[in-house]
């Protein structure tokens, strides 16, 4: 995951259109609880984030 510099106004730029997905993305992005299992998840080397417990604690739904 990337960083991200949060005093800088540049950084925010792409907020000004989000939608409610993209703002809850940003939220839970920057949630240490959610990057730790991210990451524990990857060394576990399952499916990532389509994994259905890491889905289902998370809440995320993917839709195409």
């Amino acid at each position: 995951m990337s960083e991200f510099n949060w005093r800088s106004s540049e950084s925010y730029k792409k907020l000004e259109t989000a939608d409610a997905a993209d703002f809850a993305w940003e939220c839970l992005r920057r949630n240490p609880d959610y990057r730790r299992d991210y990451s524990d998840l990857l060394a576990q080397d399952k499916d990532g984030p389509t994994d259905p417990e890491f889905r289902r604690r998370w809440g995320l739904s993917f839709r195409g």
